[in-house]
Order: structure tokens, then sequence, then C-alpha cells
């Protein structure tokens, strides 16, 4: 019995950094490829029908949001939400929405059309 109980601490490290790479390993299978810690934003303009226009900043990180800021004044900040199409951005009890697909967008409140018909600009490059 004294011969084997050398070869059983002998062992015990091997079986440590064998869970060290299995866990380190691990790590890197549930990071999402290309994904950093830092967000990336992403500013557009769309001009809208009635001369109305909004200015959206998207912030695409573990949290995505957008900040909008409307022709009327107002300043928005919206969390993502669940969409089947495009991006949806909603205050929690769903009484503001920013619909965003491709270069078009608009904006609910209250369930009623605010902003309609809402393109991209395209910015001049210098």
């Amino acid at each position: 019995m004294s011969t084997l109980f050398p070869l059983r601490i002998a062992l015990r490290p091997r079986r440590q950094l064998a869970a060290l790479l299995l866990l380190a390993a691990s790590a890197l299978v549930t990071s999402p490829p290309g994904e950093s810690a830092t967000a990336k934003t992403i500013k557009a303009r769309f001009a809208c029908a009635s001369d109305k226009s909004i200015d959206a900043t998207f912030i695409n990180g573990k949290r995505s949001s957008v900040n909008l800021v409307l022709s009327d004044g107002r300043r928005l900040a919206l969390p993502h939400a669940l969409s089947g199409s495009g991006a949806r951005y909603s205050t929690d009890d769903e009484t503001v929405v920013f619909w965003n697909k491709g270069d078009t967008a608009f904006i609910e409140e209250r369930g009623k059309t605010t902003y309609a018909d809402c393109v991209a600009v395209k910015s001049k490059k210098r």
C-alpha cells in the first residue's frame, strides 16, 4: 500500500490541471464569437413624414438599446425588446415603441404611429 500512496499524490495535480483546462475551454466555448466587453454604437438620422425626424444612436452590447432625439425636442432611451422581424425597442409598459428594419423606422406611442414613413438619411462623406 505504501507504494500506491505516492502515485495518488502525483495524480492529484494532473486532475487539478485537467479540471482547470476544462473550465477554461468551457469559458471559451460559451463566449459569443467577436463579442467584446465594450458596446458598439451606430448613429443614424431618419427623415419622417410631416417634416419630422429622428436621430438614433444604437448601442449594441450585452444590453442593447437606442437613444432617440426626436424633432419635437424629446429625448428617449429605449431598451431592446423582442421582435419577429427587424429591431424593436420599447419602454417596459409598451407605451413607446421604436421599430427599425433596414433603412426604415417608425415610432408608436400608446398604440398610435406618431413618427411614420421614416427613412435613413445617407450621410455625406467629406
